[in-house]
């Protein structure tokens, strides 16, 4: 049992090929989503593309970065991934008449309204991704996605970011979250580390400061929902406990990705002065033990729980592919950065759980969703559409804590 155990302990070689199968599993996986026009079908459960669904912008740019990430590391047919994605953003799913670009597009290609702050940050990780996998009008596409955002969605004021607006750009909703802002925090970094937009990293950090101010006062546990005067709504959809964006109550998986992004963002602006870097680290630390005390094998069974109330109690119980994803990327980070073994025991544990329960050994991919029981549902996230959380949680493990993923395995690749 002992050398079982191994398969699952980070720097051993058992671990790396098991990380190393699970990552050229969801590559092949992924290779159905480009619809005609580019944008990106929704996959389901054994990677057929569900063409009577919308295809969203958010999920074609995981796709871009995804397959950017695929080329360095020579999976065959990535290039050509890329491209088909990129040519969705740059046509269908781009709005020529009133900036910026659509949340996605119905099956028989009319616009979804609104215009989504979420999407846009991921139009800029996919850009950069694209960028330096050397992909034609990557360039221009980095330019437009920046120049769209800094208009509509930042606010330099206040160092944070709008949520959503109506589709012309004419109306701003007065809701403010922070689900957008943590995107755009992983949107920064890749364009300071990517494009060398250094600006976009001191902008990362001003959005961390605020976000750690809430965090701090309420017991680590991060408000979500807030008014537009940035006064935290923690009440937000209590009706509504599982929505799949603006869920109630504290969500533990993002205070992991939090607690990730903080920790390179702080490694990367403060690589030679600790005394600097020590009070985020420390942050990132608290982050990410609430979570994991709140939230992991919180209710008799093993597995992170989606949302918990403000007293740590668990709301919904379902578990969800993508916390489990951001729990091995930041235990491992955690690690690395500060050497404390208690980390690399909570990798081991969810690279066992993620083994035993999330992998989905016959179709391939992850099960994107299960109940308490650990049993497959599909209530929020029915089928497989994402690539992106879990690949990235094949990777970063092993790369360098202080830099974006696509730009890490390029420089490895080197």
């Amino acid at each position: 049992m002992a050398e079982m155990n191994r398969k699952y302990r980070i720097d051993t070689e058992e671990n790396r090929a098991f990380l190393k199968e699970l990552t050229e599993d969801l590559l092949s996986f992924g290779h159905r989503f480009p619809s005609p026009e580019g944008a990106a079908y929704y996959l389901g459960d054994d990677g057929t593309p569900w063409t009577d669904r919308p295809r969203e912008t958010f999920v074609t740019c995981r796709m871009a970065h995804s397959y950017s990430i695929g080329s360095f590391l020579g999976h065959p047919g990535s290039e050509a991934l890329i491209d088909d994605a990129l040519k969705g953003i740059r046509g269908v799913l781009k709005d020529t008449e009133h900036g910026g670009w659509y949340p996605g597009v119905n099956a028989d290609g009319t616009p979804l309204p609104n215009k989504l702050c979420y999407a846009h940050a991921f139009v800029i990780l996919a850009a950069c991704s694209a960028l330096i996998a050397g992909r034609d009008g990557a360039q221009e596409l980095l330019e437009d996605a920046l120049e769209a955002y800094d208009r509509f969605f930042w606010n330099e004021e206040e160092g944070m970011a709008y949520d959503t607006w109506n589709t012309e750009f004419t109306i701003l909703d007065d809701y403010r979250g922070l689900n957008a802002n943590m995107h755009t925090v992983e949107a920064f970094l890749a364009a300071a580390d990517c494009a060398g937009r250094e600006e976009y990293r001191v902008r990362a950090g001003r959005i961390i400061d605020r976000v750690l101010g809430w965090a701090s006062a309420n017991n680590w546990r991060i408000p979500e929902h807030f008014s537009k005067d940035w006064v935290p709504d923690l009440d937000c959809n209590k009706d509504r406990p599982a929505d799949p964006f603006k869920p109630y109550g504290a969500t533990p998986g993002h205070g992991l990705e939090w607690s990730r992004l903080i920790t390179q963002w702080a490694v990367s602006t403060y690589p030679e002065d600790e005394a600097k870097r020590a009070p985020y680290i420390d942050a990132a630390q608290n982050l990410f033990d609430r979570a994991v005390e709140d939230a992991w094998d919180a209710d008799g069974a093993p597995g992170i729980v989606y949302t918990t109330d403000w007293e740590g109690k668990p709301v919904v119980h379902d578990r969800m592919h993508w916390v489990l994803a951001e729990g091995i990327n930041t235990a491992a980070t955690l690690y690395r950065v500060t050497g404390d073994e208690k980390y690399a025991g909570q990798y081991a544990q969810f690279m066992e759980y993620l083994d035993a329960k999330v992998v989905d050994h016959v179709n391939g991919s992850w099960f994107h969703q299960m109940d308490r029981e650990n049993h497959v549902i599909g209530t929020v996230w029915p089928g497989k559409n994402d690539l992106y959380h879990a690949l990235q949680a094949t990777l970063i493990p092993y790369y360098r804590p202080g830099i974006s993923i696509a730009l890490a395995v390029k420089e490895d690749a080197r």
